[in-house]
């Protein structure tokens, strides 16, 4: 039978964790393991003062890599690469992680909020003092006269905050195993737990990073924003022309009217009217270009990069708890501009030489076009080839699969042109005469919006927020589209309200409710009061949902509330219903979908370096960089959904990129 064993570090590092991430941080030559706290099979904290000299015991060195111990801790991975730093690479698969437990079962992520939501009693709970103490022993301190211009604070300096600090750590360990064993009722599958390590090991594999390119692109970016600030001052007179404030008062004064903003909308609408002296014009141009020189992206890179120019730490397994998808960190790789600059080499190779005449000549506006090139930062490594494939309209395959809607499936099982077919349902035109060329192909763009905006109970707010007025659509003819979309996907609506129906039975009376290939149920465990309304998924993993009960929405009918981070990312209520409820099944199985894949990829040789949604990246060695068998692999069927119609496509390349 396995031993059990919890453990929290305490450590000390002057590289900063937020900014740099887990992987920098530990790299770095002057990390050290200050304490070590641990619990062997739940008995007593036992604290390991290294930081005085105290050694780890000979027995817990060999069970860090011993199978006949499994090892906890929240957050795992952090403790996994400290220890790996001095006892080499440890076994990924003996570990468990228990922030991503609670993530996995609808809690937040900290150990202290964690702690809160659970409702633990307050000897469980971490102690509230260890923010402080972290910032006394843990990070660089600034050199004064009064501390003796010491850069840090050791042991010796505060032996009564160190004693403090030794306690915050056991506390830690207590709170851990509170937390696992509130949890353990709701336990994460096998599957689920092996894509963890999975994750783990792509997230230490990391990416290379193009660091000629990224220098390049930060003094390119800081002279461009140089030189348009010293042409704003000249225009304007202003001190600071950057400044929302001072420039909207100038612009107001200069146009006669009072602007309540200075965003994005605003500046486009004023570029736009007739009638700007060249001062506003320019002025505006300039505060719109000033919008796309930030380099925060290359500076994100630039303090995370390793010492062997990889940047690592870029996925939070389970960032987004609602679905189970992964969350961007550091880089934020999911929300990287598009590349549509050609020649997309000659651009990269005139930023890494440091011409900005040459490519203003070549590609128009500098900012615009170091934006776009953040993407390629990410790079193959030596002798390697990038390759890329993403599945095509995954969300829109998924959730025709889950209702049944078969003339979507036919669509996807043949030509796979969704907007016309969508525009084609709705308006009873034959999908044959929605082409350029002809009159009907401006029906196109109707079915498009409809199929981005529609299919998750939205109506015409959706289609707006989805940029349906900009696309020529007026706003008079957009309750029709709502209207003809619906009809036309039955099934999809009729799965709106089935699964609000479930949800609403499952909480009002107990039990389980399946609605197609999903199974909503009321959980409770009577040992620890915890309450849920579960969603089991066809891949066998389940969405948690916790505390439900229904309330009484804006339109006097029953809602759906629970317990989870709200949009202001506290623990508090949230809404739902049954279209927002969809939306998670569907992103939970597309994300299904995608590690799957990815699982699928590792066994084959194919190393991930990060992925995006529906989209992954590998880089291999160019005479095994196959893109075919790499697509084949993403479409081959899943095992519990032999029938969703899958596919996929890509590219291969020295550089990431985004058409």
């Amino acid at each position: 039978m396995a031993h059990h064993l919890s453990i929290d570090l305490e450590t000390f590092s002057s590289v900063d964790l937020k900014k740099s991430g887990m992987f920098k941080y530990i790299e770095s030559p002057d990390f050290q393991i200050l304490l070590f706290a641990y619990s062997l099979d739940g008995e007593p904290v036992q604290v390991i003062d290294i930081a005085a000299g105290e050694i780890i015991p000979p027995w817990l060195v060999s069970a860090l890599s011993d199978p006949g111990f499994i090892k906890h801790a929240y957050n795992a991975a952090f403790e996994w690469c400290g220890l790996s730093k001095y006892f080499g690479m440890l076994p990924v698969d003996q570990w468990r992680c228990t922030m991503f437990h609670g993530l996995y079962c609808g809690y937040t992520a900290g150990l202290e909020a964690t702690g809160k939501a659970l409702g633990l009693a307050a000897d469980k709970q971490k102690l509230n003092s260890g923010k402080a103490l972290i910032r006394y022993f843990c990070v660089p301190c600034r050199p004064t006269k009064t501390n003796g211009g010491r850069t840090r604070n050791l042991p010796h300096h505060d032996p009564d905050k160190w004693a403090l600090f030794k306690e915050y750590n056991r506390q830690d360990v207590v709170t851990e195993m509170e937390i696992e064993k509130r949890l353990s009722a709701f336990p994460v599958p096998d599957f689920v737990q092996k894509e963890w390590e999975t994750d783990l090991r792509i997230n230490a594999r990391g990416v290379m990073v193009d660091m000629n390119l990224v220098t390049g692109a930060l003094t390119m970016g800081e002279n461009a924003r140089a030189a348009l600030i010293e042409e704003a001052m000249k225009i304007s007179g202003l001190d600071n022309p950057n400044s929302v404030k001072q420039l909207k008062d100038w612009l107001g004064a200069e146009l006669d009217e009072e602007l309540p903003a200075l965003n994005k909308e605003t500046v486009t609408r004023l570029l736009n009217r007739d009638g700007n002296s060249d001062a506003v014009q320019r002025m505006l141009e300039i505060r719109q270009e000033l919008g796309k020189t930030s380099t925060k992206k290359y500076d994100a890179i630039e303090a995370a990069v390793c010492s062997d120019g990889r940047v690592r730490g870029l996925l939070q397994f389970y960032g987004a708890n609602r679905t189970g998808r992964w969350a961007g960190r550091l880089v934020q790789v999911q929300n990287l501009p598009r590349t549509y600059t050609e020649p997309l080499s000659l651009a990269r190779d005139l930023v890494i030489n440091n011409q900005p005449d040459a490519l203003r000549l070549v590609c128009g506006s500098i900012s615009d076009t170091l934006s776009q090139l953040i993407r390629t930062s990410f790079v193959a490594s030596r002798n390697n080839l990038l390759v890329d494939a993403d599945f095509s309209a995954i969300e829109a395959r998924v959730i025709s699969w889950l209702a049944g809607e078969q003339w979507r499936l036919d669509v996807f099982r043949t030509h796979g042109k969704i907007y016309e077919a969508s525009a084609s349902q709705m308006f009873g035109v034959p999908i044959e005469k929605i082409k350029k060329g002809n009159p009907e192909y401006a029906l196109r763009q109707k079915g498009k919006v409809a199929e981005l905006a529609l299919g998750y109970q939205g109506s015409v707010g959706a289609l707006i927020q989805m940029g349906a007025l900009n696309m020529g659509l007026s706003e008079e003819e957009l309750p029709d589209i709502v209207s003809r979309w619906r009809e036309a996907n039955r099934r999809i609506r009729d799965l709106w309200y089935a699964i609000e129906n479930a949800a609403v039975r499952v909480i009002s009376e107990g039990g389980s409710v399946g609605v197609g290939c999903v199974l909503l149920s009321r959980e409770f465990d009577n040992s620890t009061g915890t309450d849920c309304m579960t969603i089991l998924l066809p891949s066998g993993r389940k969405l948690y949902y916790i505390n439900p009960k229904l309330g009484v929405n804006q339109w006097n009918k029953p809602s759906i509330v629970y317990m989870g981070v709200n949009d202001k990312n506290k623990w508090g209520e949230i809404e739902t219903y049954g279209g927002k409820l969809v939306e998670n099944i569907v992103q939970a199985i597309a994300r299904d979908c995608l590690a799957c894949a990815i699982e699928r990829l590792e066994a084959a040789g194919m190393p991930v370096v990060f992925h995006i949604h529906d989209e992954v990246v590998i880089d291999i060695p160019a005479d095994h960089a196959d893109l075919d068998t790499v697509v084949q692999i993403m479409r081959a069927p899943i095992p519990w959904a032999a029938d969703l119609p899958l596919n996929a496509d890509g590219w291969t390349g020295t550089f990431f990129r985004k058409d």
